[in-house]
């Protein structure tokens, strides 16, 4: 693994954490919101995040710095599959999509309001503020810690080319 994975690592968690902190946001702001373009109340956004790695044999890993475990014989790790011999040296996290949950809305009777149907009961989008807020807490500090973990790197690379 080279000092410029860890970088672009680091840099696709960051765009991944920045919209689902999107998402989160207009979650939040629409928390209200009775009445879309697509008709009927809000649906809440959910971002959905995949793993991509590039999955590399450890000893393949290893032999590049260790010239001496490329004599290691074959047989004794495991084949195509990845398993727990194996590790992800790879480009980090994608997002797949950033999908509209299917839940059921919130029933509010309120006979005054305009979006009031003739049973006078508001269709509101069923989002948890406090549900909310937690992910966002979460996705705060998973953005701070790829800003951590680049920073890092980094640091590492500074020190080394002043070597």
């Amino acid at each position: 693994m080279q000092i410029f994975d860890s970088l672009d690592i680091s840099a696709s968690g960051l765009s991944a954490q920045r919209r689902k902190l999107t998402a989160i946001s207009s979650n939040i702001a629409n928390v209200d919101t009775t009445r879309t373009d697509e008709g009927g109340p809000y649906k809440r956004r959910r971002v959905v995040m995949l793993e991509s790695p590039e999955l590399a044999k450890f000893s393949t890993v290893l032999a590049d710095q260790q010239s001496r475990l490329a004599l290691t014989n074959g047989g004794h790790l495991p084949e195509p599959e990845p398993r727990p011999g194996e590790m992800a040296v790879g480009s980090g996290v994608i997002t797949q999509e950033v999908r509209e949950e299917p839940t059921k809305p919130r029933l509010v009777y309120d006979p005054n309001h305009p979006d009031a149907r003739e049973d006078g009961y508001v269709v509101y989008p069923d989002i948890n503020v406090v549900t909310e807020m937690v992910d966002l807490i979460a996705t705060s500090r998973a953005y701070e810690a790829n800003v951590t973990a680049m920073s890092a790197a980094k640091d590492m690379t500074d020190k080394a080319l002043s070597i």
